[in-house]
């Protein structure tokens, strides 16, 4: 019979899955404490969310939430959650460059718009731009051709204006 705080804890669990855009599941064994809170700290300036939880919880979690089954495959052993804000890119590159420095982080996957990801694939999201690199280059490229219409059609008085301004120079010259 469950204990009402594993359930409470379970329903907290849910809730996480269920307001996150993505969620990145990795193996923290090896991690000093001091460490740890240096990824915690990276983490938290990303808007993402740290926890840990036991491997049983989080399954049922999972499984209430509708997830692919294929997380809970990934709950096997120490198991840190990082649930990503609205943004899934900035958490997955702090991941990854974390665990390029600190070979003792193994990122086992996670789910990013309910897809779910093998390490590969959270590798590739991280190598996305992020949301607002995405957007300047989305209304640089709506401005281009508005700026360019904008040259074409100032060049005939740009050029009108560099005649008078000659012919006044070559009157005052006279």
């Amino acid at each position: 019979m469950p204990t009402p705080q594993k359930e409470a804890l379970v329903a907290e669990i849910r809730g996480k899955l269920d307001g996150s855009a993505g969620v990145i599941l990795a193996d923290y064994r090896g991690l000093s404490v001091k460490e740890f809170q240096q990824l915690r700290r990276s983490l938290r300036e990303t808007g993402s969310e740290v926890r840990v939880y036991k491997n049983s919880l989080a399954m049922i979690a999972v499984t209430e939430a509708g997830l692919p089954a294929g997380l809970n495959e990934m709950l096997v052993g120490p198991t840190v959650f990082v649930f990503t804000g609205d943004d899934p890119v900035a958490p997955a590159k702090v991941m990854t460059t974390f665990a390029k420095q600190h070979a003792a982080l193994e990122i086992k996957g996670g789910i990013v718009e309910g897809a779910l990801l093998e390490a590969s694939g959270m590798a590739a999201v991280a190598a996305l731009p992020s949301r607002e690199e995405l957007i300047a280059k989305m209304l640089g490229t709506m401005l281009n051709p508005m700026s360019g219409l904008v040259r074409v059609l100032n060049g005939p008085a740009g050029a009108f204006a560099r005649v008078v301004a000659a012919i006044a120079d070559q009157k005052a010259a006279a």
